[in-house]
């Protein structure tokens, strides 16, 4: 077979952003296929391999979520950067009606899972379903083609953008263990002179992340996590190499960095207990929040927003297609795993908010797909 019929469907892919999305989810198959295999313990034994020196000594596993994914929360604090700076965030109120949407994304999906929780161990895990996984969202938007308008897809762009910087914020206040004074001092001596070679107009990319690096280290041992110093760093980016940062750091996060967190992090036995743990509290929690709940409080915000005259619907967006990106904005995956590996220590209740989060994700997804494809186009509604 000659190389480019190999070659040119993969690009295809690509430049639909659905390779990324299909990567995730080859990964995620693979990772269950193998833990619930022969090799099941040994590839599980393989996460758990320690490996560094000194201070920094952790599983595969942690350097995944400490090291790996620190790329991907810098990639995401550029974003969020750019589109403050020029993008659809710039306008306050082009802006207004992704932040309301994904603040009702984030307040209801947690208030189900409190509700499902409440007076339980697992309540703590509340933010799990909170989150929206914009590479998957945007992949399935790409699915359907030319029947989805722009102005759908950039307003899922935004609203996913504002829901990660949400899921930060979330992180740094709820998610932190015991604080280091001396380590949080350091932190703060290093990004005021992030900040300062900012202002100066510095431009030199090796002095910030080298100095980024230094960052890292000093948030890790500090009891923040250490994903803050990725976004931390990239705010202080000089703006006129925020574009070729994102343009270098995409495919290896997408095609790499992510791939591997989902391999590291759904090595999931499904055993009949963690099946059953899906009907447990922290289950129905986790799978009804990112089911149920992000299409509700998306909905629910928006559709307040534009009666009351705050903002306006994108162009050519139906409220079908409205309650359709909700369904696909319950997707969290990548976020909500990340988040649920923060809110427990005990392996069982990690592993039933994994299966849940896949669950949830999945279904989430399917409903999506099917109100997005059935949904009249603006013309045509009545």
């Amino acid at each position: 077979m000659p190389l480019r019929k190999i070659i040119t469907p993969i690009r295809e892919l690509s430049d639909s952003g659905k390779l990324s999305g299909l990567l995730l989810l080859l990964a995620t198959l693979v990772s269950l296929a193998l833990s619930n295999s022969a090799w099941g313990p040994r590839y599980l034994h393989f996460w758990h391999t320690e490996v560094g020196a000194g201070p920094l000594v952790k599983s595969l596993a942690h350097w995944v979520d400490d090291g790996l994914m620190v790329v991907f929360f810098f990639l995401v604090g550029l974003e969020i950067k750019r589109e403050v700076l020029y993008g659809e965030l710039t306008d306050v109120r082009h802006a207004l009606l992704p932040v309301l949407a994904a603040a009702g994304g984030v307040a209801v999906p947690a208030g189900i899972y409190l509700l499902c929780t409440a007076g339980t161990p697992a309540a703590h895990g509340w933010a799990i379903p909170t989150a929206t996984d914009i590479a998957f969202s945007l992949g399935i938007l790409s699915l359907l083609g030319s029947r989805i308008p722009p102005g759908l897809r950039i307003f899922l762009t935004a609203l996913a953008i504002i829901d990660d910087l949400l899921a930060v914020l979330i992180i740094a206040v709820f998610y932190t263990a015991g604080l280091h004074l001396g380590y949080l001092m350091a932190a703060a001596g290093i990004l005021a002179l992030l900040v300062a070679l900012n202002r100066l107009r510095v431009s030199w990319l090796p002095l910030y992340l080298l100095l980024g690096l230094g960052l890292w280290f000093v948030v890790l041992q500090s009891g923040i996590h250490a994903t803050i110093a990725g976004v931390l760093l990239a705010l202080t980016i000089p703006t006129a190499s925020i574009e070729k940062l994102e343009h270098a750091l995409q495919k290896p996060v997408s095609y790499l960095i992510l791939p591997v967190f989902a391999l590291a992090n759904t090595a999931i036995v499904l055993s009949g207990e963690a099946v059953a743990g899906l009907l447990t509290p922290l289950g129905l929690g986790v799978g009804l929040g990112l089911l149920l709940g992000k299409p509700l409080g998306i909905f629910a915000a928006t559709w307040l927003a534009v009666k009351t005259g705050v903002a306006g619907l994108p162009a050519r967006v139906t409220w079908r297609m409205l309650l359709g990106l909700g369904f696909t904005a319950g997707i969290g995956f990548t976020m909500a795993i990340f988040i649920a590996n923060l809110s427990f220590t005990e392996p069982g209740r990690v592993d039933v908010a994994k299966l849940a989060v896949i669950v949830g994700s999945v279904l989430a997804a399917l409903v999506g797909i099917v109100i997005l494809k059935t949904a009249p186009e603006a013309d045509d509604e009545a």
